[in-house]
C-alpha cells in the first residue's frame, strides 16, 4: 500500500507501508476528472501534479486530514501504479478493506457548490452514480461529505435518509449493523443497478469487496463475463447467505 503525506515546505509525497505496519489514514472518495486533468502516479513522481484540475482534491484530502490530526492519506488516483496489472490487480482485491480500514473517509463533491443548503445538488451529484463509489459509501465507519469549496456538508449519519433515499441502499447497510451478507447477493447488486464505470469490467470488480470475494483481473473479457465469473465466484464462496430480516 502506498500512502501520500504532506510535507513540511507544502509538497507531497509517496510513503509505501508493507504488512501491518500501516499507519493511521485517511481517503479521498470523488469522481474522476477528464483523463488529463486527473493527477496519476507517475504525475506525483515527476512532479507534474500541480498544473492538474484533479490537484486540487489530493491538496484538499491531504489538509482535511491534517485538520484532524492524520498524517498519512490515500488517494486511488495517484497511489496506484496502474502501469502495473499485478499492482492495480493487488489494488483492486485491497480496495474494500483499505476504505473499511481508515480512519476517516472524505468525499470530495466536485460538482456540490457551499451554497446548497437544502441539498438538492447533494442528491444529484454524479458521485451517486458511479460504481466504484458504492463501496466508499459503505466499508468505511466514518464518510465525510464535502462542497466543491472544501466545505463540510455532513457525514454518513447526519445524512443518512437523504442517502437512502438517492440511493434505495437499507439504513442497516449505512450504519453497517450486522455485516453485508445479511442482505442477499440480489439485493447488494441491485445498489449498483443504476451506477456505471468507465470500464465495462469495472460494473464487476467494483463488487468485489461488496461480496467479499477475490477475482483475477481480465480486461477485455467484457461485463458480461466479468459478471459471470463474479456470481460463481460468489456461489463457490462463503458471500451468498439469507437475509435475516
Amino acid at each position: 500500500m502506498r500512502l501520500l503525506k504532506v510535507n513540511p515546505d507544502g509538497s507531497l509525497s509517496l510513503t509505501s507501508v508493507i504488512g501491518n505496519k500501516i499507519p493511521r489514514y485517511a481517503v479521498l472518495s470523488h469522481t474522476w476528472e477528464a483523463d488529463d486533468q486527473e493527477v496519476a502516479f507517475r504525475d506525483l513522481v515527476d512532479g507534474l501534479g500541480e498544473g492538474k484540475a484533479g490537484y486540487r482534491k489530493i491538496r484538499f484530502c491531504g489538509e482535511q486530514a491534517n485538520l484532524d490530526g492524520i498524517q498519512y492519506f490515500w488517494v486511488d488516483s495517484c497511489c496506484i501504479d496502474k502501469s502495473s496489472s499485478a499492482e492495480l490487480a493487488e489494488a483492486i482485491n485491497s480496495m474494500f478493506r483499505w476504505y473499511r480500514n481508515a480512519v476517516k473517509c472524505y468525499v470530495y463533491l466536485s460538482d456540490v457548490p457551499t451554497s446548497d443548503i437544502d441539498l438538492r445538488a447533494f442528491r444529484q451529484s454524479r458521485w451517486f452514480t458511479r460504481g466504484w463509489t458504492l463501496q466508499e459509501l459503505l466499508a468505511p465507519r466514518s464518510v465525510e461529505f464535502f462542497s466543491q469549496e472544501g466545505r463540510w456538508l455532513g457525514d454518513k449519519q447526519s445524512l443518512e435518509l437523504q442517502i437512502h433515499q438517492v440511493t434505495g441502499i437499507p439504513v442497516q447497510a449505512l450504519q453497517q449493523l450486522g455485516g453485508l451478507s445479511q442482505f442477499s447477493v440480489e439485493e447488494r447488486m441491485s445498489w449498483t443497478a443504476k451506477r456505471e464505470t468507465t470500464i465495462e469490467e469495472d460494473q464487476a470488480y467494483c463488487l468485489l469487496g461488496i461480496f467479499d470475494v477475490h477475482l483475477p483481473l481480465i480486461y477485455g473479457e467484457g461485463r458480461e463475463h466479468a459478471i459471470r465469473r463474479l456470481r460463481k465466484e460468489i456461489c463457490t464462496g462463503h458471500a451468498v447467505s439469507s437475509p435475516k430480516r
